[in-house]
């Protein structure tokens, strides 16, 4: 995620559209690195625009949303509300493409005398801050003071005066000339990519990657690999891309893999291939909806991390117990042979002598001959008796090992089905439905909290609460399609929602989501087919892989076996197809 000097170019090209003339209203400091500043427009309209100095994640965008405030404010806060209310914005500019807006403001002092003070933000990683400034660029005070023993480069405190540092030495792209890059910054020993972002100012890895793509040029081969008609050409596409800057000609987009946010730029990137690409008319928006779905989703994963623990511990478990089950069961293999050694030593072992250890005779199964080996110890009676334990204790455990070995396999199944649950998982409601599902079935361990006479059980309030919907999606003929997002889902779309006439999907054998076509009685195009097994297909294991074989059915052949696990279902009339798992192209309904 790229919030460089282009990105930053863009914002203020939309802030001066917005915000230019218009008055501070109200400032609040909800976080302590963060400003939220409430502009009345010249048209009165009203803005909020948050500014945060965060060290992780820097940002700066028009927004509604409004977060709650301390009690107290903090004192940069005070100082800006005694200095900046009601002051009027002059002015919002950037230092060349660094990553720094200045916000210029008009106000009147104590004495009633207009007076000019600057804001000014600087977007630059854990170095960000919030710097409030006088007419003569002397620093009143910062959200982060910075002293001599924390940075050695420039010290950030009242009354010392404001400067950029300049730690390394960087051409300004909206000036730089062609020999500039000949002679300068494609000399440098390093790779073609490196050496424009290290010797450009606000250009990002991201950019220069863009811009080598655009040139047909690796970005990581050296700099001394470049011929001159590939360097005229890298040089005339960043021209083209500052000229865009320039003349404010900006394409707000966010680039996706599998609906996840990957990057973000005010420029188009075609550096990105196979990734679907979402445009934006603000940048603000474009802002505020890639954190929050980035958020979101590093949300959900952070929040499910003990679940997919406890399932990958599970699987695991199942898995060595699934194997160990399948080598007793090889070791039962030769209870046939014993019970045919019992047969003959009864048939053909009354004329043997005391102490023989060996019976040689005629297996009448197959009329070839035998030796069976005897304990010299044991009457014939008793050795065939022997033979005939061995068989009844094998074949006892075959038919345990037998019921244990599908027991376990079940077990596996609805384990992975699960863990593709969590997976697509998207609400923490998900979660909380997936949670009951492990507590119901002794994978997590109930909780119980002492009542006055006995024990209440914490789960057993959980299913009333959950409430998570199935992702819903419209057919290019406009079906409405439904989709599973775990197994209590699965049965209540299949057994609950859906009627017999319509239409079940669902990935070939492996752990998937239940998707419902609902037909409405009618007979279904054969493009909504192929989209609902696509849907099928990425909702299942197997969505990394290129194509996947789905089954489907009308709704009334699809039965809930007694006893059977949640999602799991038995069917015998079906048709089957192969489907790719890319679902780009279905529109979803949010």
């Amino acid at each position: 995620m790229a919030f460089d000097g282009i990105v930053i170019a863009n914002v203020i090209q939309e802030l001066r559209k917005t915000l230019l003339g218009g008055r501070i209203n109200k400032i609040a400091q909800p976080e302590k690195d963060e400003l939220i500043l409430t502009i009345k427009g010249q048209a009165r309209e009203q803005y909020k625009l948050l500014l945060s100095a965060g060290a992780g994640l820097p940002l700066i965008y028009l927004t509604e949303y409004t977060k709650q405030s301390p009690m107290t404010a903090p004192n940069f806060c005070m100082l800006l509300r005694k200095h900046l209310n009601s002051a009027k914005i002059l002015d919002i500019y950037q230092p060349g493409l660094e990553r720094i807006i200045h916000f210029k403001v008009e106000h009147l002092d104590e004495m009633g005398d207009q007076r000019v003070k600057y804001l000014i933000f600087e977007l630059m990683g854990k170095h960000s801050n919030i710097i409030f400034c006088d007419e003569d660029m002397v620093i009143i005070d910062s959200i982060k003071r910075i002293n001599q023993f924390i940075s050695s480069v420039r010290e950030v405190l009242p009354g010392r005066k404001y400067f950029i540092p300049l730690t390394v030495e960087k051409y300004d792209p909206l000036t730089v000339t062609f020999d500039d890059f000949q002679n300068s910054i494609l000399k440098k020993p390093m790779s073609i990519g490196k050496a424009l972002y290290n010797s450009l100012t606000g250009i990002s890895p991201l950019l220069a990657n863009e811009l080598c793509c655009r040139a047909s040029i690796e970005a990581s081969e050296a700099t001394n690999t470049l011929s001159e008609a590939a360097l005229l050409h890298l040089f005339n596409n960043f021209s083209r891309l500052i000229e865009d800057v320039k003349s404010g000609n900006f394409t707000p987009n966010i680039v996706s893999q599998d609906s996840v946010p990957v990057e973000f730029s005010s420029v188009a990137l075609t550096c990105y291939t196979n990734h679907e690409v979402q445009s934006y008319d603000s940048i603000s928006v474009l802002l505020e909806t890639f954190y929050a779905s980035k958020d979101s989703v590093a949300r959900i994963r952070q929040k499910s991390f003990d679940l997919r623990k406890v399932v990958s511990n599970a699987i695991d478990r199942a898995s060595k117990k699934y194997d160990l089950q399948h080598k007793q069961l090889q070791d039962t293999d030769k209870r046939d042979k014993f019970k045919i050694y019992g047969e003959l030593i009864t048939a053909y072992g009354y004329g043997l002598e005391p102490g023989t250890k060996v019976l040689n005779t005629i297996n009448y199964y197959d009329d070839k001959e035998i030796s069976i080996p005897l304990d010299p110890t044991l009457s014939p009676l008793e050795n065939a008796k022997h033979y005939f334990e061995k068989y009844s204790k094998l074949k006892r455990t075959y038919e345990a090992l037998t019921t244990q070995i599908k027991e376990t396999s079940d077990e596996l199944t609805h384990l992975e089905s699960i863990r593709t649950s969590l997976e697509i998982a998207t609400e923490e409601n998900d979660l909380a439905a997936l949670k009951r599902e492990l507590t119901e079935y002794g994978y997590i361990r109930r909780k119980f909290v002492s009542g006055p006479n006995k024990l209440v059980k914490k789960a057993n309030s959980q299913k009333s609460g959950v409430k998570s919907k199935p992702f819903h999606y419209i057919s290019s003929d406009g079906y409405h399609m439904y989709v599973g997002k775990n197994n209590y889902q699965n049965d209540e779309l299949t057994f609950q929602f859906a009627e017999g006439g319509d239409w079940w999907f669902h990935a070939k054998k492996m752990a998937g989501s239940h998707v419902i076509v609902k037909a409405d009685g009618k007979e279904l195009p054969d493009r909504t087919y192929e989209e609902a097994g696509r849907l099928a297909a990425y909702y299942s294991s197997s969505r990394d892989a290129d194509k996947v074989e789905v089954d489907y059915t009308l709704r009334k052949n699809v039965k809930k076996p007694s006893g059977g696990k949640p999602g799991f279902v038995i069917y015998y009339t079906n048709y089957s197809m192969i489907s790719t798992t890319d679902i780009k192209g279905i529109e979803q309904v949010l």
